[in-house]
């Protein structure tokens, strides 16, 4: 009954724009079988990729999340601290919706998560917080030495936001030890660290740009927020929370260029910034009780929907399968149109992403009973339908029910583009290609598979909202209607946390003990596509193994001061046996003439004030360059 109800207000909404729109339908019915079908292989995708019971997770960690089975071309047979959050939030929100089944895999998550975030990685360890920066690690909850772009700082804030979320529930079922015990020791790490590494640089969503990443910001300011209020809920506080939200949403003001939404700043890479990390950080903070505020780029937003304009027509003539494809018209769409990992292709997460703002931007639109167009968002507006003008409409009128119907329409135009280049088996990989729609990259990606769900139930709560049939299955407000004010002057600030393992979560007792944060400086004169690594006799370097060896940074190196520098926390009191070692274009190592020792001091000396600093150069031989 409620679908019927919702096609026939969209086809008279759309039979009185008739003369606007020629020839504009709205297939509902069919496309909303579609979706249940693949909806359901999607959640169970997504669940085949969780240990240890998942059918495609063999060997792996209760409660890990694997990216992709994929071993090879590329390997993604590892877990990352971003897509498990995401996935969780997903199965999160289904476990709210009545999926009670999912309980058993929530928890799994939280000892997972408790474990990994006391394990010392080459972004840095509990003790010092630098550690839960790290993206991402081995599915048996062993740390990945390898070279990668690292810190990546949306992690902890996407873990927060879900285990904030987890823990709401917790609190009006009775759970209120486990949610004080086990769940918020957890999160008071993650929390604890946005506060303080808000504010400095890290690797973005795709971890190829170092800089300051919309994406990551918009989740930090959230997470702070809901933090503090679930924080008073437990009767705890969270003084960092609160002293650091309003400087990081100051700080998210400085991604709009006035056009759209930049995705990183303050980076040496030339790009648009046009990308998709702009439009799922709209959805990652949409809330349904907000209005379509500007400050927080909420998905009915002037702001978001211009971006949503420019991202998606950046694709317009790059993809031979958006050929012919109208401007009015979904198309398929990528990372950002400079993208050339695997050629640069479309990707199932992102073109759904698209749908899935313009579906929360209804459930805004509806639940607020108005629709303001201002000269900002009108190209948008224009270009799904023609006559809509700069001004406010309210529910009950026919401009109102014509403007929300082209939104819907445009929004189920990129679910169809994905349908239409899904495997008949259902089975969502990275990408599709730009040449024909075959699935390319990754097979049977995570996230792939998460997005799908989350479009699918944000279409569910827009339909039922306009409906008004039945309670809509809304992911449940964060509050940012109380933290939406933007300070008049943005100040560059952050907050010193404390980091402690969560025993009661499943953290190992003795685990997150004191570190101290070590910067090791080598001169080291190397040519191109030589590389610098660090390897020695503990977990943390390696143990002398090749495959584990600490890659190097170059990032200061001169040609005055050829200088690799490795930032590492070790055990405080302990005596480390080391040696620095070149990797050669040709794959080959050669190692430094012997070994070195160093004793670490204890803490509370320099542990507290970083400046552990230890210089030498390179003792061995030289590598040659490439003829």
């Amino acid at each position: 009954m409620m679908l019927k109800l919702l096609v026939a207000v969209f086809a008279a909404a759309l039979a009185n724009s008739a003369s606007a729109l020629p020839g504009f339908q709205y297939h509902q019915g069919d496309l909303a079988s579609d979706i249940a079908t693949e909806k359901s292989i999607a959640l169970q995708g997504a669940l085949d990729n969780i240990g240890p019971n998942g059918a495609k997770a063999l060997g792996v960690s209760a409660g890990v999340v694997v990216a992709s089975p994929s071993t090879v071309d590329p390997n993604y047979f590892y877990t990352w601290s971003r897509d498990s959050a995401l996935t969780f939030k997903m199965l999160v929100d289904e476990f709210l919706t009545g999926n009670t089944g999912l309980k058993s895999h929530i928890e799994d998550y939280i000892n997972a998560q408790a474990i990994l975030q006391t394990v010392s990685n080459p972004s840095g360890s509990l003790s010092s917080g630098r550690g839960l920066g790290e993206p991402k690690f081995y599915v048996n909850e062993t740390r990945f030495n390898g070279a990668w772009g690292r810190p990546q700082r949306d992690g902890p804030a996407l873990r927060a936001t879900t285990l904030i979320a987890y823990t709401k529930w917790l609190l009006k079922n009775g759970g209120m030890s486990e949610a004080m015990n086990v769940v918020w020791p957890v999160i008071k790490n993650d929390l604890n660290y946005v506060a303080q590494f808000w504010n400095q640089t890290g690797f973005d969503l795709w971890e190829e740009v170092s800089g300051s990443s919309f994406f990551t910001t918009a989740i930090q300011h959230r997470a702070l927020v809901e933090g503090a209020t679930i924080a008073k809920q437990l009767g705890l506080s969270c003084a960092n929370c609160e002293s650091q939200s309003p400087s990081v949403l100051c700080f998210l003001q400085s991604f709009w260029n006035g056009e759209y939404i930049v995705a990183n700043i303050n980076t040496g890479v030339s790009r648009t910034g046009i990308d998709a990390n702009t439009i799922l950080g709209s959805i990652a903070t949409f809330d349904p009780d907000a209005c379509c505020t500007e400050s927080t780029f909420q998905p009915c937003s002037h702001r978001a929907l211009a971006n949503l304009k420019v991202y998606v027509d950046s694709f317009r003539e790059i993809y031979a399968i958006n050929a012919g494809i109208s401007n009015s018209s979904a198309v398929a769409t990528g990372r950002y149109a400079e993208d050339v990992y695997f050629n640069g292709n479309p990707w199932y997460l992102c073109t759904l992403a698209v749908a899935e703002q313009l579906y929360d931007a209804t459930q805004q639109w509806l639940g607020h009973h108005n629709l303001f167009i201002s000269d900002i968002d009108l190209p948008f507006w224009e270009s799904i339908y023609p006559a809509a003008k700069i001004g406010q409409y309210n529910s009950g009128t026919p401009s109102f029910d014509n403007l929300i119907a082209a939104a819907m329409n445009f929004a189920d135009g990129f679910v169809n583009i994905v349908g239409k280049h899904i495997p008949s088996s259902g089975a969502l990989s990275e990408q599709f290609s730009r040449e024909n729609g075959t699935a390319l990259s990754a097979h049977d990606l995570t996230w792939s598979y998460v997005s799908y769900v989350t479009m699918a139930a944000a279409r569910h709560a827009a339909i039922a909202l306009n409906a008004a049939a039945q309670e809509p299955n809304q992911v449940p407000s964060w509050g940012e209607r109380y933290a939406d004010i933007v300070p008049s002057v943005c100040v560059a600030t952050s907050a010193q946390g404390s980091y402690a393992a969560a025993t009661a979560a499943g953290a190992p007792p003795d685990a997150g003990g004191c570190t101290v944060t070590v910067l090791f400086d080598v001169d080291a004169s190397t040519y191109y596509g030589e590389n610098i690594y660090m390897t020695g006799n503990t977990t943390d370097l390696g143990n002398w193994s090749l495959a584990d060896a600490v890659p190097g940074n170059a990032a200061k190196y001169t040609s005055s001061r050829p200088l690799w520098y490795f930032e590492i926390d070790l055990p405080a009191s302990t005596t480390i046996s080391y040696k620095y070692l070149r990797q050669e274009s040709d794959g080959s190592w050669l190692w430094e003439t012997s070994n070195r020792t160093y004793s670490i001091p204890a803490c509370g000396t320099q542990a507290e004030t970083g400046n552990v600093v230890v210089e030498s150069s390179w003792v061995g031989p030289s590598g040659m360059a490439p003829r």
